[in-house]
């Protein structure tokens, strides 16, 4: 199945099972503005919770906060959200279509890797065992013409987005014929600055109105609030203030479902070191992070890292970990070292000294930050497309069946298990529904007792249900219960009396996260 297809199929599995519905639907919805439903939310809520349990349990020297999303609007010019907060934007004069230039030659930079690999994987599979990848790349014509084409587009446009040219990055889009996706033509305006953020007026009266701003990161709130989380928190240097909550963007090109939007939720961490060991740190948490991705099983070769080419203004150094989407590598989460220009910045624009004493050296110092900030918004369409599976079952008879199912890890599973009287008769229901009130304080239960059991369990398998719960006659004689695993469809039978044990073992993220603090 071609890849488009199979995110169309995704995006509707969404919908159709209660996890994503367009915002405002009934008004016919508003571009890029989603609304999770009765499982999303919950999908969500647990990825935040594994996100903060690892972040604030397992460190002792990392603490949460939570700033308002309305902050004093100097903040954003300290920050130089207002002066360079911006994308480069280009629009095709015939389709009226509105595009970031750098997003277009980005996409055709991975037109080229695409064709490379697809390339390598035809040898692959011809030469078997024998093949010789680095000799293939370095021979093949095909190979070596299009890494040469890859390579030259690269350094250009990594050159352009670094002087901010913006005349370059046209040339780059003329030279490269590339096209308007809607019209096919290549009648493009100029490329021009365009700046994110949305604003609005805070105040009683139009005359006495301030402009602020719908914050576009979570990050400032946590620097200006250093002083008082360390002097109240007594931290000591190296320590880490922790953070989710929205974020609004006016994005140019808002798409790909939720992976753009214009208002989102970030999971933000800033860690607090000293000066000249940042680079130490970043390098740490590079690790951690991307253990934290691999750790939910959906493959170490679907993850990678991708240093920036181009640094922000803040930065010495910036990496991305990368998901391997049904639409291509794509970013989940950035490592950044900022060194001191944030509270650098809001000293100068406040005039309040944010300082570091720090009793081993005898000095004060304000303090390098390395940052890792994940959007939870694009984690969410990362568990979901890996967990999304069209699966083909073999019967008896020959004959084939197709199930829909989400393989989610079972401790970020919106429903962790379903209760199923086999019949609605003969006081199974009655069972049943005392086994949800006995489990419903230590997982999140539902209680299923319409259409057949078959019908039942392809319900609960694309719901991403991880245990089915079968109350039949054998129940009322020996008090004991089928449990059918989802992946596998394999069932056991066990005493109800062992359910609580038995689930809990398999759905604790406490689980998860020792096997985080024991590798």
């Amino acid at each position: 199945m071609a890849q488009e297809d199979l995110f169309r199929k995704l995006v509707a599995h969404c919908k159709e099972y209660g996890y994503v519905f367009p915002s405002s639907e009934i008004y016919d919805g508003l571009s890029a503005v989603y609304d999770y439903g009765q499982y999303g939310v919950e999908l969500k809520n647990n990825i935040r919770r594994y996100w903060w349990d690892s972040m604030v349990l397992l460190h002792n020297n990392i603490v949460g906060i939570d700033s308002a999303i309305f902050m004093h609007p100097t903040i954003w010019k300290a920050s130089g959200h207002v002066d360079a907060f911006n994308d480069p934007l280009i629009d095709n004069r015939d389709s009226k279509k509105r595009y970031r230039a750098d997003v277009l030659i980005e996409e055709l930079l991975a037109k080229t890797e695409e064709k490379i690999t697809k390339e390598v994987e035809k040898a692959r599979e011809r030469f078997g065992e024998a093949f010789d990848e680095k000799k293939f790349r370095e021979t093949n014509q095909r190979v070596v013409a299009n890494q040469a084409r890859y390579d030259e587009l690269f350094n250009r446009f990594s050159r352009a987005m670094n002087d901010n040219d913006l005349p370059g990055l046209k040339q780059i889009i003329i030279d490269n014929e590339i096209v308007c996706p809607v019209s096919g033509s290549r009648n493009w305006t100029d490329v021009r600055q365009f700046n994110l953020m949305f604003s609005t007026e805070m105040g009683s009266t139009l005359e006495g109105a301030n402009r602020i701003y719908l914050r576009p990161e979570t990050a400032q709130g946590i620097f200006v609030n250093f002083l008082n989380v360390q002097k109240t928190g007594r931290m000591k240097i190296p320590f880490g203030i922790a953070q989710t909550g929205k974020a609004f963007r006016n994005e140019i090109v808002a798409r790909q479902f939720i992976f753009r939007m214009r208002e989102f939720e970030q999971m933000e961490m800033q860690f607090f070191v000293q000066p000249g060991s940042e680079l130490e740190w970043f390098s740490r948490w590079k690790d951690i992070r991307m253990k934290w991705h691999r750790a939910l099983g959906f493959g170490d070769e679907n993850y990678r890292f991708h240093d920036h080419t181009k640094l922000a203004h803040y930065a010495n150094a910036a990496t991305d970990i990368e998901y391997k989407f049904p639409f291509g590598f794509k970013e989940v989460e950035g490592i950044h070292s900022r060194t001191d220009y944030d509270l650098k910045q809001h000293q100068e624009y406040s005039g309040k000294k944010l300082q570091y004493f720090d009793p081993e050296k005898g000095e004060s110092y304000i303090p390098y930050v390395v940052e890792t900030s994940i959007g939870l918004d694009r984690m969410f369409l990362q568990v979901i497309s890996a967990a999304f599976l069209e699966e083909e079952l073999k019967k008896e008879d020959g004959s084939s069946d197709m199930r829909v199912v989400l393989r989610l890890p079972s401790f970020l599973a919106p429903v962790k298990l379903a209760v199923m009287p086999l019949v609605r008769k003969d006081g199974l229901p009655e069972i049943a529904e005392r086994i949800v009130t006995e489990l419903r304080f230590d997982f999140n239960c539902q209680y299923d007792d319409k259409d057949s059991i078959g019908r039942r369990y392809r319900r609960q398998d694309a719901i991403g249900t991880p245990y089915c719960i079968t109350i039949d006659h054998q129940t009322l004689t020996d008090q004991s219960v089928t449990i059918r695993y989802r992946d596998s469809m394999l069932q056991e039978r066990v005493d109800i009396p062992q359910l609580k044990e038995i689930i809990s073992g398999k759905v604790n993220i406490s689980t998860l996260l020792k096997k985080l603090q024991d590798e």
